[in-house]
């Protein structure tokens, strides 16, 4: 229709417009041209409907010709068809030209927001990290005071109470599933995935008093700090490098746990940064395979993200904790030991939601 003489090229909307009495669509074409002559404006639609019956095999609805500069286009040329529906049915006002300036604070603001947006998240999440953090302190130091004068079962029950309010506090979710596998009047070995600093805090705050013991690192014996701490919670430690004070201590631990130890361990003896259930080291195992009882397995999932190795900035997830069946030792021997190593890793692989690094 742009090259009809009388209609300015590149200035012609087509576009459909409802029908209200029809119940249908009108088809509507809103043309420019310069000619201000009613008797040439009426030769101009004659030429366009015998156009469109060409076309389309029927006339159009309705022809509007307008002056110059009236069919909305973007800052590129392209006709706004939407825009020039509006101006038909809702008149020149609907699509008012906006001054440059406006345009320009608009464009603005519309990539501004979401930079903001992005920002809010990251104060959000550190204000968190502080506040979780403070808090964090305030218990454990209520927690080193206890474990100072008190060790042993008052430590670990007041430990349990603060851990639950850190975690209620912070409004991070614990689901646990499977307490009802723990064994009530025999002793046992909890085996569990080691995902993060935070993970002895979760055990602790689901874990029943059953002369509970963490196993640790004999390095950790030589701070003040954690010597008190962890003593409090009744923790034994153990010698990873010297092999002659090292089987020293596994007869220890073999002992405590024939007396009725609850010894609790993380096998993989690390943690990384990134996801993946590492192999497991036998020494727990040979410890409940000599004192032949049955190894628990406990599957963490969420921890690591909420307070990841290498890391202080602590995060909001969901966390879950499945316990297993206890797994009974087949004997006493080294070949025992690794039977029972391997099918307590596959349990918990099965239920911590990460890859296998083995």
């Amino acid at each position: 229709m742009g090259d009809l003489p009388g209609v300015r090229r590149g200035c012609v909307a087509v576009f459909g417009s409802a029908d209200a009495a029809g119940g249908t669509e009108r088809v509507v074409v809103l043309a420019e041209t310069r000619e201000r002559d009613a008797a040439k404006h009426g030769e101009l639609k004659t030429r366009i409907n015998e156009l469109a019956i060409g076309l389309i095999g029927a006339p159009v609805d309705d022809i509007v010709l307008a002056p110059p500069h009236t069919v909305p286009k973007t800052s590129s040329g392209k006709i706004r068809r939407v825009a020039a529906r509006e101006y038909y049915e809702r008149g020149p006002s609907a699509v008012k030209p906006q001054a440059v300036w406006l345009q320009f604070v608009r464009l603005v603001l519309a990539g501004s927001f979401p930079q903001l947006r992005r920002g809010w998240r990251v104060v959000r999440g550190m204000l968190f990290a502080v506040w979780a953090w403070l808090l964090f302190g305030v218990l454990f130091f209520a927690l080193f005071i206890v474990a100072a004068i008190a060790p042993g079962r008052t430590t670990w029950r007041f430990g349990q109470r603060c851990a639950w309010l850190f975690l209620r506090l912070c409004r991070i979710p614990l689901a646990v599933r499977g307490l009802e596998n723990l064994p009530r009047n025999a002793p046992y070995v909890i085996a569990s995935n080691h995902t993060s600093y935070l993970d002895g805090a979760v055990l602790l705050a689901i874990l029943p008093w059953h002369k509970s013991a963490f196993v640790a690192k004999r390095e950790l014996r030589d701070s003040f700090i954690t010597r008190v701490f962890l003593g409090g919670l009744g923790a034994q430690f153990v010698e990873r490098f010297d092999v002659q004070k090292s089987a020293e201590h596994a007869d220890e631990l073999a002992g405590a746990a024939r007396e009725g130890t609850t010894l609790i361990v993380f096998p993989e003896g690390t943690l990384l940064r990134h996801t993946g259930l590492l192999p497991f080291r036998t020494g727990a195992f040979q410890t409940a395979a000599h004192a032949q009882v049955p190894v628990v397995p406990v599957a963490l999932r969420g921890v690591r993200s909420v307070l990841r190795d290498g890391t202080w900035y602590l995060r909001r997830a969901p966390v879950s904790v499945t316990i297993g069946a206890p797994i009974a030792p087949e004997g006493g021997d080294w070949n025992a030991a690794v039977k029972l190593r391997d099918m307590v890793r596959t349990e918990i692989l099965k239920h911590c939601g990460e890859p296998d690094l083995a």
